[in-house]
């Protein structure tokens, strides 16, 4: 029995690992619930055994996120997108643990996002994902990482697609949102992953706890809805589950929010990513 929330409903950050986690299972815990639409960002390269000496090594990572978006697409009644890129943290893997220096950390995570941009281009991918570290670092790696940041914004630009961020904890990140403007790219398509409820500069995808949801939706701007969902056996519900983000649409419903539900499940995708999720939908 599946429920319909008569809305799509749709998780505009999550994970699926088919090898190592609950992958599809996961999947049809969102669709009992009412949910429709994913979008699958890939797990941090080291995640998935990876440990990049060069750009061609992050292929096996967006490959693999494609296959489960494939297998997401075959029970979801609306389809999943994969956003494909390079974790802000592994500066601080290839830093600290592998003697990179900050300028050659930064080569090859450019290098990473621009293998990403080769399957946005062909289509198979709908976003570019990358960001800044939101734990302290040393200013040459700040430096370094936000010059990744900027050639994902480029890169988005070239290609007229979003760019998912992670980033520090904040409610204003204009500095970025000036970055990708300079650039050429339009910063309502940059993406705050892990937002609170209200963000100036970038589109936020909020975290689905309720006290962010009120605001965001009260807030009458723009916004998306995200789990997170790491699918990791070893931490299962982290951060948040695949059943959150249609409980959360049930409670917003219930709360009279039908205007901000249809922003962060209809309106802002479109805007956002180009995505009809009524159009796609069964």
């Amino acid at each position: 029995m599946t429920d319909d929330l008569g809305t799509p409903v749709l998780d505009n950050h999550l994970h699926l690992d088919p090898r190592h986690g609950r992958g599809v299972d996961a999947v049809e815990d969102f669709v009992r619930l009412g949910g429709t639409h994913l979008l699958v960002v890939n797990k941090p390269s080291w995640h998935l055994g990876v440990e990049p000496d060069e750009p061609a090594d992050f292929r096996p990572v967006f490959e693999e996120t494609i296959e489960a978006v494939e297998s997401a697409n075959e029970v979801l009644p609306g389809r999943a997108w994969p956003v494909l890129g390079v974790h802000p943290g592994l500066i601080s893997r290839l830093v600290d643990e592998r003697e990179f220096s900050p300028e050659d950390a930064r080569d090859l995570m450019q290098g990473g996002l621009e293998v990403a941009s080769e399957f946005v281009a062909a289509g198979d991918a709908l976003a570019l994902k990358s960001g800044r570290p939101h734990y302290d670092v040393s200013d040459a790696v700040w430096d370094a990482s936000n010059a990744v940041t900027r050639r994902a914004f480029e890169l988005g630009a070239a290609l007229d697609c979003a760019v998912q961020l992670h980033t520090e904890a904040s409610e204003d990140l204009t500095d970025l949102a000036a970055v990708a403007e300079a650039v050429g790219m339009d910063p309502a398509r940059v993406v705050k992953h892990y937002a609170e409820g209200r963000l100036a500069g970038p589109t936020p995808s909020v975290m689905s706890e309720k006290d962010r949801l009120k605001r965001a939706a009260e807030s009458g701007e723009p916004f998306l809805m995200e789990t997170d969902f790491v699918d990791d056996p070893e931490k299962p519900g982290m951060v948040l589950g695949p059943k959150t983000v249609p409980r959360r649409v049930r409670w917003l419903l219930e709360r009279g929010n039908d205007e901000a539900v249809r922003r962060a499940h209809v309106e802002t995708p479109a805007a956002v990513y180009g995505i009809d999720t009524e159009a796609t939908l069964e």
